[in-house]
């Protein structure tokens, strides 16, 4: 039995490095979890054809909104562990809004790469009587619970900036969630929700177009697309710091000698000059960094983004 057992192993020990020699054998789906338009799909649409290039096999991407990316994560965690389906994560979110997830974020995923990322801006309707966040902060003192702010999703960056901000700036606004920061944005630019905190990829051509005023960037350093506003830590928010990312996950399991081989392709892929090029007219940078260092962010921002909520008593779902 023991001489069986060790004889199973060293196979299997031969076979993963020879899978990953091969692979892929077949169509690679990259997962959603949101409607075109937003930073997610955008990451998955730049990466696709440059994978395609270099496999030579179909690389298919899969929209899954829903539950504010969940509904796709639950999707990559029944997926085979064989590199063949992996998913464009927007921000891990804070597990516990969730009691009952059906899969543990710290362990069911398998770190690939971050792709990159994106200080948020913070905008508002035209219509919204503040242009400066100060402003906006005494408007919501006011009219305590009347403003409400969008976000792509419960639990995600947006939602989570948003509820940063609530607390910092001690207010009290109505979270209104959305499938998607497409559908998010188009509902803010029609007037039916006041404010929201996004990606500056997903709102940069309203916010020059003037169907939108940016009052705030949510990194510690202004935005070199938006040099002339300020951060929200500068204009009246202290200690106020966010970001959008997008990271490339695939099932736990996956083997090892896969997961480089993908994380390879997705740097390579990401680092070609007209990639670069398009993140940073989005005002976006390329990260591209490895497995190991893409695991210990992921990790640090769960940690980040859950204990908001030891503090935030009852965030606005």
């Amino acid at each position: 039995m023991y001489r069986l057992s060790g004889l199973l192993a060293i196979a299997f020990s031969v076979i993963q490095p020879a899978l990953a020699q091969d692979f892929p054998t077949r169509p690679v789906r990259i997962i959603v979890g949101f409607p075109p338009g937003g930073g997610a799909d955008l990451t998955a649409r730049l990466v696709s054809p440059k994978l395609n290039e270099a496999w030579a096999r179909p690389v298919i991407i899969d929209n899954r909104p829903g539950a504010g990316g969940n509904l796709a994560a639950e999707l990559l965690t029944k997926a085979s562990a064989d590199g063949h389906t992996i998913m464009v994560m927007p921000g891990p979110g804070a597990p516990s809004l969730y009691p009952k997830l059906p899969f543990d974020l710290r362990k069911d995923f398998a770190p690939i790469t971050l792709a990159g990322r994106s200080p948020n801006v913070l905008v508002v309707h035209p219509s919204v009587p503040a242009s400066t966040v100060k402003q906006l902060i005494a408007l919501a003192r006011s009219q305590s619970g009347k403003l409400n702010y969008a976000s792509s999703g419960i639990g995600i960056t947006p939602h989570l900036s948003g509820e940063l901000f609530r607390k910092l700036a001690k207010v009290n606004m109505v979270h209104v969630p959305y499938k998607g920061a497409g559908p998010a944005v188009s509902d803010l630019v029609g007037g039916h929700v006041d404010l929201m905190i996004v990606s500056i990829p997903s709102v940069l051509g309203q916010i020059n177009a003037h169907r939108l005023k940016a009052l705030g960037i949510t990194s510690l350093q202004r935005s070199s697309m938006l040099p002339d506003v300020p951060t929200l830590n500068e204009a009246g928010v202290p200690g106020y710091e966010s970001h959008q990312w997008w990271g490339l996950l695939a099932p736990a399991g996956t083997p090892s000698e896969i997961v480089m081989k993908l994380n390879a392709a997705l740097v390579k892929a990401l680092n070609a000059a007209d990639v670069k090029k398009r993140f940073t007219e989005e005002g976006a940078e390329v990260v591209a960094n490895t497995p190991a260092e893409f695991g210990d962010f992921f990790q640090k921002e769960i940690t980040k983004w859950d204990g908001l909520f030891t503090v935030v008593a009852k965030p606005s779902l």
